[in-house]
């Protein structure tokens, strides 16, 4: 099994008032999994307002830091090798792990809708859309390549004009794994390969990082909080701390 290094659950001491669990697309299943996505937002929707939960205004609250996230080389989609801290300092960011082919209604596709609908809300926002950016990386760097997650992003990875979103994958488990641990973001292999089947499940805790522009984690989203009310105010509490500070 090429997936060895996956079959550790990798753990971290990372917390966050408001992570909690699981989690992913198969292209061709895109629309199928959308819908379920879709049915799964207003599920956990529901179950907030039920709980009683509401979003408080931004600036009325302080994200504390939860860690520094980790240093890495990391391939972009057009296939050029960065440092990983290009795409998590200098802006904030979100930050997600997902793999390709991933079909899990909570986990992959839920993190794609969310960003792509909360993309477009940044970018109809005056004096965010240059302090933003998304990045979304492969949990699977022997068949999610460059060309494959630049086919995956689409147009949000096309898009020059809008917020960033980057999509990408590392060279090797060698430089995937240092990076899954800093993140504290827990893989492993869901089922083996059935005969004739080339592609492994992978099964993962859907996790989204929220990363203030100095590389720092400053929350983490679980399924059940992927709000994207709750995930704007939290962006625009940390440029009115940015504002502040300057």
């Amino acid at each position: 099994m090429s997936f060895g290094i996956f079959l550790q659950h990798l753990h971290h001491g990372s917390s966050s008032v408001r992570s909690v669990p699981q989690g992913c697309r198969l292209p061709a299943a895109a629309m199928l999994a959308l819908s379920l996505t879709l049915l799964a937002c207003t599920s956990s929707t529901l179950a907030l307002e039920r709980s009683g939960f509401a979003t408080p205004p931004a600036g009325s609250y302080r994200l504390q830091r939860i860690l520094g996230t980790p240093e890495g080389l990391v391939l972009d989609s057009d296939g050029s090798r960065q440092k990983l801290s290009r795409y998590t300092t200098g802006r904030i960011t979100l930050f997600s792990f997902i793999y390709t082919y991933c079909t899990d209604a909570q986990g992959c596709p839920l993190a794609y809708a969310t960003f792509h609908n909360l993309k477009k809300t940044i970018e109809g926002s005056p004096g965010m859309r240059d302090k933003v950016r998304f990045v979304s990386m492969s949990f699977d760097p022997q068949y999610d390549t460059p060309e494959a997650m630049r086919n995956y992003g689409g147009k949000d990875a096309r898009d020059t004009m809008g917020v960033p979103w980057h999509f990408l994958t590392s060279r090797t488990r060698s430089d995937l794994l240092p990076l899954l641990e800093g993140f504290g973001q827990d893989v492993s292999v869901a089922a083996a390969q059935p005969d004739g089947q080339r592609i492994p499940m992978l099964s993962h805790m859907l996790k989204v990082f929220l990363i203030d522009a100095h590389g720092q984690v400053r929350e983490i989203y679980s399924p059940a909080f992927l709000r994207q009310e709750m995930m704007f105010n939290d962006i625009q509490t940390l440029l009115m701390e940015q504002n502040i500070k300057r």
